[in-house]
């Protein structure tokens, strides 16, 4: 069992928070939009590797400099126990996926499909690819959102579940 905490568009804004919600999670995963470098480092620096395998994984958001984007590719995909993974920050959501997140998506094949960019929190179900998307929304300061937003959840072998969305306050 993989318990995740799920974060993006911080755009350099880093609710000390988040560290206290995402304590007992195995790994982090940040969904583009980081905002600065040190934001970034923080993030990593608290969940460092373990046995050579990530427990902090990220990629680069519309807004990242070339300093993230050395580090932190566009897209990721992997497999977090049984369940394969795609993350981009900018795909869409079912059914208005961009074409080029369409493409990857035909590709790769994912059963958990992971976005940003929007600030809108959504997770659904893509009954057309057999695919769950996830959006945790903004959890920084910048943008229209009205509420800052994490997602909590677990993978148990091919399940996902225990979904929890974190509300962080007003932006």
């Amino acid at each position: 069992m993989t318990r995740i905490g799920l974060i993006a568009d911080t755009h350099g804004f880093l609710d000390e928070a988040v560290f206290k919600h995402f304590e007992n999670c195995h790994e982090v995963w940040h969904i583009g939009d980081f905002g600065s470098l040190s934001l970034a480092n923080s993030l990593k620096d608290h969940w460092p590797e373990e046995n050579n395998q990530p427990s902090f994984r990220g990629v680069y958001g519309n807004i990242d400099d070339a300093s993230i984007r050395s580090i932190y590719p566009e897209q990721l995909v992997f497999t977090c126990e049984k369940v394969k993974v795609m993350i981009r920050h900018i795909g869409g959501y079912p059914p208005r996926y961009n074409p080029e997140t369409k493409k990857q998506l035909v590709i790769h094949r994912p059963q958990l499909f992971i976005s940003g960019h929007s600030h809108i929190l959504k997770v659904m179900y893509d009954e057309s690819i057999n695919c769950l998307h996830m959006n945790p929304g903004a959890a920084g300061k910048q943008g229209w959102h009205k509420v800052r937003t994490l997602i909590r959840f677990v993978i148990d072998g091919k399940e996902m579940k225990n979904c929890e969305v974190i509300e962080l306050g007003k932006r």
